[in-house]
C-alpha cells in the first residue's frame, strides 16, 4: 500500500502502558506488522471529566499526569483524543475547572510533526465554546450522534470537521461507502463495535452514561442484553457490523477510507490486546508480538494479560 492506514486507538489513560507499548512496538518490529500502518491518535478521557461521554469513567488525574500523559504519546508523535460526547452538556457546565485545564494543558503540547490534539464533539453547545476558547484543536463528528441517514452523514461532512466517526451500522452499506468516497479522507470507520447491529437502544444508553458522569453516580446498570455475558473480542468479530483485518485494504483501495477506530473504553484490557494483535500484526506473527507486548507489560509493572 502507497499510503498509510491509520489507526485509532481505546483508551488513552486507561491503557497508557499498553497503549505504549503497542506504538513503541510498531515503530522497532515494523516487519512484523501490517504495510503502512499507523496509530493515527488515542482517544478517552481522564477520569472524572464531566464533559466525557460514551462511557462513563470516574476518579481523578493530577495536573502532573496529565501532561506526562499528553506528552509521552504526542513524542510518539500521536495525538490525544478527548471524548468530549457528553450529550446533556448545558451552558452551566462550559466553564468546569477540571475540563478546562486539561484543555489548556493538551493545548500547550503537539505532536513532534506538528499534529495538534484533538476533540470528538456531539453537544452543539460544548462545541460551540470549545471552538470559542481553543481553536488550535482538530473537531471530530463523534459516532455517539447515531447519523445512519446519508444525507445526513453528507450534512455533517459539509461541516467545519477535521473527520466524521460513521455509524457502525453503515459499514458494510456498499452504496453508502460508494456514495461518501468523495469524502473518504474525512471519515473515520469503527471496525469491530462490539454493540448489536441497529440497536434502537444506543443513544437511551449514551444518555444514561452522559448523566453518570455528570452526576458522579454509577446508578443502576443499564439494561443492555450486552451485559449478560462477558465481553470478548470472539464475540466483536461475529457482529454484522465487523470488519475483518483482510477487508480494511479493500476499504482503502478500493473506496479511499484511511481512518478506522477500535473500541476498547470499558472493555477488559484482554480484548483491546486481541483487538490490537489481530488488526495491526501480519497473522504470522501475531503469538511471537503477543508475547513480547505481555513481557514488556509486566517489566512496566502491569497486570499480566492472560
Amino acid at each position: 500500500m502507497s499510503e498509510h492506514i491509520y489507526w485509532h486507538l481505546p483508551g488513552f489513560c486507561v491503557y497508557f502502558y499498553l497503549n505504549q507499548v503497542i506504538i513503541h512496538m510498531m515503530k522497532e518490529y515494523p516487519d512484523r506488522f501490517r504495510d503502512g500502518y499507523k496509530a493515527g491518535s488515542v482517544y478517552g478521557t481522564f477520569p472524572g471529566a464531566i464533559w466525557n461521554g460514551g462511557r462513563a469513567v470516574f476518579g481523578i488525574t493530577c495536573h502532573g499526569d496529565m501532561k506526562k500523559i499528553i506528552k509521552t504519546y504526542n513524542d510518539l508523535d500521536v495525538p490525544v483524543r478527548f471524548t468530549w460526547t457528553n450529550s446533556l452538556i448545558e451552558e452551566k457546565h462550559l466553564n468546569d475547572t477540571y475540563c478546562n485545564l486539561i484543555m489548556e494543558t493538551a493545548g500547550g503540547y503537539h505532536t513532534r510533526s506538528g499534529k495538534n490534539n484533538q476533540v470528538l464533539v456531539n453537544s452543539p453547545v460544548l462545541e460551540e465554546y470549545l471552538r470559542e476558547q481553543y481553536p488550535d484543536f482538530k473537531y471530530i463528528s463523534s459516532t455517539t450522534k447515531r447519523l445512519r441517514l446519508l444525507e445526513d452523514v453528507k450534512a455533517e461532512l459539509s461541516k467545519d470537521y477535521y473527520l466524521v466517526v460513521l455509524d457502525y451500522d453503515l459499514n458494510h452499506d456498499e452504496d453508502a461507502l460508494e456514495s461518501l468516497t468523495p469524502y473518504a479522507d474525512r471519515i473515520e470507520i469503527l471496525a469491530d463495535e462490539i454493540c448489536f447491529p441497529e440497536c434502537p437502544r444506543r443513544k437511551d444508553h449514551y444518555r444514561d452514561e452522559s448523566l453518570m458522569q455528570l452526576n458522579f453516580e454509577k446508578g443502576a446498570p443499564y439494561d443492555c442484553p450486552n451485559k449478560k455475558t462477558k465481553p470478548s473480542f470472539d464475540v466483536c468479530m461475529k457482529r454484522l457490523a465487523f470488519i475483518s483485518a483482510d477487508e480494511v485494504p479493500e476499504y482503502a483501495d478500493r473506496w479511499g477510507y484511511r481512518n478506522f477506530k477500535l473500541v476498547g473504553r470499558g472493555l477488559p484490557q484482554e480484548l483491546v490486546l486481541d483487538s490490537y494483535i489481530y488488526y495491526l500484526v501480519r497473522e504470522e506473527y501475531r503469538d511471537e508480538m503477543r508475547e513480547k507486548i505481555k513481557k514488556q507489560l509486566t517489566k512496566l509493572g502491569v497486570k499480566s494479560i492472560n
